[in-house]
């Protein structure tokens, strides 16, 4: 298992000194990571002698959670570029993207790395090359991972770290999608409601009326969905910005604690973003996609994928379709009494997603660490 989950997870780091093609057409770029010859490498590894697959206790294992949007901050990278391959990262992202994904990052301005059509790539170059990070200081840790998630885009890198897709192909892949998710929410005016409840919350019923009353404004067919469930009480809803503006409103009626718009462009995971749904189609359906050699799970049911075609099937409905992150963490955190939980690292910008996991499951956040993405390093420039 050692050299299975070690050499799956550097798949996308062998890419990235390969020929990345700009992305002016619909298909990724050509020259992407020899995947294939990877994954026979690792099969005969894993068919080999035994002993070369030592059975782990649980706590010697790791879990990598990879955030989403949201999670950027101009800066963020700045802590990375020491470690080997991080620059390779960031050129491969620019051949791939067309423009300085780096120096977005790195200087910003804010207001223009927190556009869905740049945020989504940084957070995901971020995240891998944090994984760069992770791999030169506890090797171990990559070598001893058991299970990935990411949240949204997040997806997309976890599904990078395992070896499912080579980098430039995902990267190529959350272009489109980004663009295609920027454009559906330019259509609409919508948003994001993030909502901290309570066991009596009403939060299908404050949807309904939500809806409701966007009708009586002359708004046609309403949107107001829970895009996220984020741990026990807390959601968030998306949708039209009258149906948010009306949940806020009204919060005490639906016994809602707290509610908070979130600093995003649209009504991402609901019926919204159907528009961008037959780009990130067809360009999945140009990758090859392979069956991830860590167990990566879905937000869209929160079951670890299985093959091929359920990751390019999910990926796509992933964009109407809420994220089940709570779900999944029940799902990878899961165990019998007094059985130790494994160590977690949650690799890209922010802690959201470690304080989203202290609110599952307090044992498990117990072994959480963040992997700094944001503090310089002498001399990063």
């Amino acid at each position: 298992m050692n050299v299975r989950v070690a050499r799956a997870a550097w798949a996308w780091g062998r890419g990235v000194s390969w020929r990345c093609g700009a992305s002016s057409h619909l298909l990724p770029p050509s020259g992407a990571v020899d995947v294939e010859e990877l994954l026979r490498d690792a099969t005969a590894a894993e068919e080999g002698p035994r002993e070369a697959s030592v059975r782990r206790l649980p706590g010697q294992c790791s879990v990598l959670l990879f955030p989403g949007q949201g999670s950027q901050v101009v800066g963020m990278g700045r802590g990375l570029l020491r470690y080997p391959r991080v620059r390779e990262l960031y050129a491969a992202a620019r051949r791939v993207l067309g423009y300085d994904l780096l120096e977005l990052s790195l200087h910003g301005p804010q207001e223009a790395l927190d556009r869905t059509v740049h945020c989504q790539p940084a957070v995901f170059v971020a995240s891998l090359a944090a994984v760069e990070k992770l791999h030169h200081l506890q090797p171990a840790v990559i070598e001893n991972c058991v299970a990935a998630a990411g949240f949204s885009v997040g997806e997309f890198a976890a599904l990078v770290f395992a070896g499912a897709m080579d980098f430039c192909e995902g990267l190529y892949a959350v272009k489109i999608r980004a663009e295609a998710m920027q454009e559906a929410s330019e259509a609409v005016p919508s948003g994001m409601l993030s909502v901290l409840g309570q066991p009596q919350s009403k939060f299908t019923f404050a949807c309904l009326e939500a809806q409701e009353h966007c009708k009586t404004l002359g708004i046609e067919n309403p949107v107001c969905e829970v895009s996220s469930y984020l741990f026990p009480d807390c959601r968030v809803i998306s949708g039209h910005l009258e149906a948010l503006q009306f949940l806020q409103k009204n919060s005490s009626k639906y016994h809602f604690r707290r509610t908070k718009m979130l600093p995003l462009s649209g009504g991402f995971h609901t019926r919204l973003m159907e528009p961008a749904l037959e780009p990130l189609a067809r360009v999945l359906k140009a990758i090859d996609v392979k069956k991830p050699l860590v167990s990566v799970h879905s937000n869209v049911n929160g079951n670890r994928y299985m093959h091929p075609k359920h990751i390019q099937k999910l990926l796509v409905q992933q964009v109407v379709s809420p994220v089940k992150w709570e779900q999944t963490m029940h799902a990878i955190y899961e165990r019998k009494k007094g059985t130790e939980f494994p160590k977690t690292f949650e690799v890209g910008p922010g802690k959201q997603l470690g304080t989203i996991l202290k609110s599952c499951n307090l044992q498990a956040w117990r072994s959480y660490s963040h992997v700094e993405v944001q503090e310089a390093d002498e001399d990063p420039d």
